[in-house]
């Protein structure tokens, strides 16, 4: 097989041996490659994979069918749809993941939209409602709302009776989540607190998900007595200040997260949350897959360039064999 790798901070397109499933992993002709900025920071070795993934071959996310099981496999047969979140090694051809990890493409998608969903909605889904508690009603601020995640999030609060506001540096930016969702947009400035205080009429939003890092006291300070913020990346830094008294005074909680680095039993617990509360949701409409750009396997590089840009708000997607 052809695979992406690693080499002196560059992608290069190497020939690997075709891996072998173990007892309970399947081997999956990949057809469609998410990219996520995880990816573009593992090659500047600012992200390496977790202990027991080849750090050599990045990707996250991917969508493809089934072309061999390991002897104790028993919810997948070859020939199956499949996609998923894994710890890396999805710039590649083939790759290898556990039966209970892959899940299945809704009906009628494509493998390149389907490569949209895994890490963008499992990442927001975890982060607003299993970490933040979010309730049907209650405002939450999606910081940005402008790719990937945020999107899925917009999709995610509106779908299941929240009220999403969503953040950008550029309102312009914000289009696509509006038309997602959105019940507002605010600017991703010094008057943040000012704007959300007027979109929630003082009362606050009852959770952040967070993927800037700084301004935690802005933040804080629009989060509702007993909120919870949610930290998922650091785009805009990595130190902050915090008001100690006032976080104390308002009961409030901060989380962070990852998916990357979760044991097998959280992947696949989160496997199942897919498909038991979000696939249905996927099935009748009120989900949608990402808007995407497509680009050739042999051109993953550009499709980073493209990345690093910040020009488009949606997913680049890598399809393999077109």
């Amino acid at each position: 097989m052809r695979a992406w790798m690693i080499e002196d901070k560059q992608l290069q397109l190497a020939t690997l041996p075709d891996p072998s499933p173990g007892p309970e992993e399947v081997v999956v002709q990949v057809k469609a490659i998410g990219v996520n900025r995880a990816d573009l920071l593992q090659v500047q070795g600012r992200y390496p994979a977790p202990p027991g993934t080849d750090s050599r071959i990045p990707g996250l996310e991917y969508a493809g069918v089934v072309i061999a099981v390991g002897e104790r496999v028993q919810s997948r047969r070859v020939g199956d749809h499949v996609m998923g979140l894994v710890p890396g090694c999805a710039y590649a051809e083939q790759l290898v993941t556990h039966e209970r990890e892959a899940l299945t493409l809704p009906a009628g998608m494509d493998f390149a939209r389907a490569a949209t969903l895994p890490e963008a909605f499992l990442t927001a889904y975890r982060a607003l409602f299993l970490e933040g508690g979010l309730q049907p009603g209650q405002w939450c601020l999606i910081r940005p709302a402008t790719a990937g995640v945020g999107l899925a999030a917009t999709q995610l609060a509106a779908a299941l009776g929240a009220r999403p506001i969503g953040s950008s540096r550029d309102l312009s930016k914000l289009e696509t989540a509006s038309d997602m969702g959105l019940d507002a947009q605010v600017s991703d400035d010094d008057t943040l607190k000012a704007q959300l205080d007027a979109v929630t009429h003082g009362e606050g939003v009852a959770v952040i998900l967070d993927m800037v890092g700084p301004q935690w006291n802005t933040l804080l300070g629009s989060l509702r007595v007993e909120g919870t913020l949610v930290n998922i990346g650091i785009l805009g830094g990595m130190s902050t200040e915090l008001n100690l008294g006032a976080l104390l005074m308002k009961r409030q909680t901060l989380k962070s997260m990852t998916m990357r680095s979760q044991p097998l039993e959280k992947r696949i617990m989160m496997s199942q949350i897919f498909n038991d509360r979000l696939a249905p949701l996927f099935a009748s409409g009120k989900l949608l897959p990402l808007p995407l750009e497509r680009f050739a396997f042999d051109n993953a590089i550009a499709a980073h360039e493209h990345m690093a840009g910040n020009a488009f708000s949606g997913k680049r997607v890598i399809v393999v064999g077109e």
